[in-house]
């Protein structure tokens, strides 16, 4: 099934929500796409631009954000690889699904998209390790445990790094 890429002021509701970054392998939303399937719930593929800030939310809740700087203006390019990518790993899915774009923290803003779209699953991927994320980890913790300690959503938390072949599946059918 096909999204129509287009960001609605309302989320669907009963979603399953994977957080996705550029360029992640397509393994997290295809098991999300698998989830959604057997819960027969919608797919909301989110990615958290965290070069933005929340400036303030309009009652009907549409959100208005601004740069962390001015000069960089790298969202719309990775909504855009996120949008084809996720076009790319869903195109045999048999699920509906859209692309969301959220800014800021990414646990606290699928934090407040999941209330919103009353979602009954996360899904998101490990990162590859390395230096500069263990130190941001060791500060700020895994955007998937602090899921887990923010709300009561169930967390799915596919592993990546290192990652199975490309064609193995991770939980083979019985």
């Amino acid at each position: 099934m096909t999204s129509d890429d287009a960001q609605t002021e309302l989320p669907p509701q009963g979603a399953v929500i994977a957080g996705v970054i550029p360029g992640q392998s397509p393994r997290v939303v295809q098991e999300a796409a698998r989830f959604a399937h057997l819960l027969g719930a919608p797919l909301i593929v989110t990615y958290v631009d965290v070069t933005r800030f929340v400036t303030y939310e309009d009652p009907d809740g549409y959100v208005h954000s601004a740069p962390l700087d001015f000069n960089i203006d790298t969202g719309d390019i990775e909504l855009s690889r996120v949008r084809r990518e996720t076009q790319v790993a869903l195109e045999e899915a048999e699920v509906e699904w859209t692309v969301w774009q959220l800014v800021g923290d990414p646990a606290l803003a699928m934090k407040q998209l999941a209330e919103r779209s009353r979602a009954v699953l996360f899904v998101v991927g490990t990162r590859k390790r390395g230096i500069g994320e263990s130190i941001r980890e060791f500060f700020t913790g895994s955007v998937a445990a602090r899921l887990s300690h923010r709300q009561p959503v169930p967390v799915l938390v596919v592993p990546l790094d290192p990652s199975p072949d490309d064609g193995e599946e991770l939980w083979p059918e019985a």
